[in-house]
């Protein structure tokens, strides 16, 4: 049977595993599922990631992008309003939108604290975060806003609680000069 041209195919693997750990978790992730997810040969998965780890990797730029996105529109270059007021409306666009996104993003952002592989990802994640951040002010304000970001979207996520946007708008004034 002649090989059927698919352009696509590396896309949709990584979309499916996107899927499948939104679903179930890091630990429900293999070259299998990822594979019946996206209606493809077992093999076309291990062609295009040769480990389980290198799909997750994929997998997890993919999800950086969401917030990353989010911030970039809230923080455009020439932007001059008030700060603590753009990241918290940030955060709760973020944080409204679909919670199974933002929830993935975390599960594979903190999956690096078990596996190395990750972790460059993770890192790059930041250093484009913090730098998104500095064109508004200092590297140091810049990384500590991330921290506090970071900690606001976790503790709504773990609680179930819902979001405060102008709860966050004072957290993050607090660290703004």
């Amino acid at each position: 049977m002649p090989r059927r041209f698919d352009p696509e195919r590396r896309q949709r693997i990584i979309d499916a595993a996107i899927r499948v750990v939104g679903r179930d978790g890091i630990a429900g992730l293999s070259h299998r599922t990822a594979a019946t997810e996206a209606d493809v040969p077992l093999g076309s998965t291990t062609y295009h990631f040769a480990t389980l780890e290198e799909l997750l990797v994929a997998a997890l730029r993919q999800a950086n992008e969401g917030f990353g996105r989010v911030l970039a529109e809230r923080l455009p270059e020439d932007a001059r309003g008030d700060l603590a007021t753009e990241l918290a409306r940030a955060l709760g666009q973020w944080l409204g939108g679909d919670r199974t996104g933002v929830e993935l993003e975390y599960e594979l952002y903190l999956a690096a604290l078990r596996r190395p592989a990750l972790r460059p990802v993770a890192a790059e994640w930041t250093e484009q975060a913090a730098a998104l951040l500095a064109r508004r002010t200092d590297p140091v304000t810049a990384r500590a806003l991330l921290a506090l970001m970071d900690g606001i979207c976790l503790q709504v996520l773990l609680t179930g609680g819902s979001y405060d946007e102008e709860h966050a708008r004072a957290l993050l004034a607090r660290l703004i000069p």
